[in-house]
């Protein structure tokens, strides 16, 4: 079977139940071409600006609500209080303690967590088969589905009577319990991040560090991880994100004592961090009131800290993208 063209060319016909395609397009199919790029243009430009209008009403929508608190009590004295006490009279709210306690466990997590993670990541990318890889990866990430109450649950009923049991801690609600967990719930994004920055270092590399007569650790700890530190870097900082914005988990496992730990290096006393603030007092608090408008303050707070680690994270991620010919 074949078709005529405008030149009187026969052409043949690949199979008869196929759809035929000319090579040229009349004006109407050109000009609905247009339009329909034109309409799916708008449409994904009107997807995008509604997220990024989203973010930004979210932002204006919490400074705004915290203007009439910062407004009455200052800035200064908000940052540099220790005092949290919204029912005293006249009440105190001081958010020194509760971004202390927060930077606490995040901190002591991450100190779990990192060391943990990109072990495990550089063991997935650089020692086992890739059909393991493939079968232990999606297990570890099935970690990051699991709801954080459950998480929650876990050190108060679990990890807490056994703290108090064999490490003789008078309080198994404490920082060390919630930084714990924290840490546990940090690792799928640590090591999924990493691992996949690790496996996208090139395989000339890793030949020429062979040709060099590198042995595989030195390959791996020279000019491996080296080559893929954004990323890696990027994982910590999302890590770290995943920490900081958790609320369940302190608010259940962390003791909740509006206090700064003395010594500091005493992980068995309990703190108190911003999310459980928010957490715990939010719904009972009158809307309008000072207590309200201080709880967005401590929003403000929060959403800063995670915006710029957000930023953070998405400068190293750029960067461990960009192909490297050195």
């Amino acid at each position: 079977m074949t078709i005529e063209t405008k030149d009187h060319m026969a052409l043949p016909v690949v199979a008869a139940d196929r759809t035929y395609r000319p090579l040229y397009l009349t004006a109407r199919e050109d000009l609905l071409g247009l339009v329909a790029s034109w309409v799916g243009r708008c449409l994904l430009f009107a997807i995008t600006s509604i997220s990024i209008l989203t973010v930004l009403l979210i932002f204006v929508f919490v400074i705004y609500q915290s203007i009439p608190f910062l407004q009455q009590y200052g800035l200064a004295s908000f940052l540099c209080s220790t005092d949290w006490y919204p029912q005293a009279d006249p009440p105190r709210f001081g958010a020194l303690a509760l971004i202390i306690g927060s930077a606490y466990v995040t901190i002591v997590s991450m100190a779990i967590a990192v060391p943990i993670g990109i072990l495990a990541a550089v063991f997935l990318s650089e020692v086992v088969t890739h059909q393991i890889r493939n079968m232990v990866k999606p297990v570890i990430e099935v970690l990051a589905a699991i709801p954080s109450v459950a998480y929650g649950f876990f050190a108060i009923k679990a990890l807490a009577p056994w703290m108090q049991e064999y490490l003789g801690i008078p309080t198994g609600a404490n920082a060390l319990n919630a930084s714990l967990v924290l840490a546990i719930m940090a690792l799928p994004t640590i090591i999924s991040v990493s691992e996949d920055s690790i496996s996208a270092v090139g395989r000339e590399l890793r030949e020429a560090a062979y040709s060099l007569g590198s042995t595989r650790l030195e390959t791996t700890v020279k000019v491996v991880i080296p080559a893929a530190h954004s990323g890696i870097m990027a994982a910590v900082v999302l890590g770290t994100m995943r920490a900081i914005g958790e609320t369940m988990v302190v608010w259940m496992a962390a003791g909740n004592a509006n206090q700064i730990p003395s010594p500091w290096w005493d992980l068995t006393q309990s703190v108190r961090t911003m999310t459980a603030t928010i957490a715990g007092e939010m719904g009972e608090t009158a809307k309008g009131s000072t207590h309200y408008s201080a709880l967005f303050a401590v929003s403000v707070v929060l959403l800063l800290m995670t915006s710029v680690l957000n930023v953070i994270s998405n400068i190293l991620l750029g960067r461990s993208l960009r192909p490297s010919y050195t």
